[in-house]
Parts: C-alpha cells; sequence; structure tokens
C-alpha cells in the first residue's frame, strides 16, 4: 500500500533553516508527481510546492519562491523541501502528497500524516 511519511520538522527561529523529507513506498516512485501543502492553525491547507514525475520541473506557491526548494532522490524513494529564510509566517504542520503536477490538492491522491514547523520570533 502506498505510504507518505514526513520528517524534519521542529523550532527554528525565523530566518533559520529546515529540510523536511517525505519517504514514500509501495508505489513506483518515478511513476508519480509529488508535492509538498501546508495547514496553519485555523486556516485551510495550501499549496507550498511541487515536483514532476522525473524531478525536471518545478513550482512554487508565491509566498515561498526563492526560499524553499523542492527536490527528489530516486534511490532513496524520498522527496525534500530545503526551506531558507524561514518566517513566522512559515509555522504550519507541512503535508506531502503523491498524485498529479499542480498546485492543487485535486491533483493529489495520497497524503502522509504531517510534520509540524513552528519559526519563532
Amino acid at each position: 500500500q502506498v505510504r507518505l511519511v514526513e520528517s524534519g520538522g521542529g523550532l527554528v527561529q525565523a530566518g533559520g533553516s529546515l529540510t523536511l523529507s517525505c519517504a514514500a513506498s509501495g508505489y513506483p516512485f518515478s511513476k508519480y508527481a509529488m508535492g509538498w501543502f501546508r495547514q496553519a492553525p485555523g486556516k485551510e491547507r495550501t499549496f507550498v510546492a511541487a515536483i514532476t514525475m522525473n524531478g525536471v520541473m518545478t513550482v512554487y506557491a508565491d509566498s515561498v519562491e526563492g526560499r524553499f526548494t523542492v527536490s527528489r532522490d530516486y534511490a532513496k524513494n524520498t522527496m525534500y523541501l530545503q526551506m531558507n529564510s524561514l518566517k513566522v509566517d512559515d509555522t504550519a504542520v507541512y503535508y506531502c502528497a503523491r498524485g498529479q503536477y499542480g498546485r492543487t490538492q485535486s491533483h493529489y491522491t495520497d497524503w502522509g500524516q504531517g510534520t509540524q514547523v513552528t519559526v519563532s520570533s
């Protein structure tokens, strides 16, 4: 069965960096696009970044463009989100997802359980 497990979240000061990982299993990793979404307290889940199945194309939310980088390692069946220059507004639960390349949740069919990222001022 498909399994997506996020890790790497934690508490960091504003301006700091974190790298999230999403370990995928139960399906051919290279056959699906992957995405990152986040949900802040009291808000809806929103798009952060996505990467195509071959890793050639990426897309980012305007709010993270230039600060976050999504990548994937086919040998490890893992997707990453490198987050730099973190802001308090980046505080959220971060989710990875498997599906079709796109910015909306409807593009994705399977989700991880999420990892908490807290940015302090």
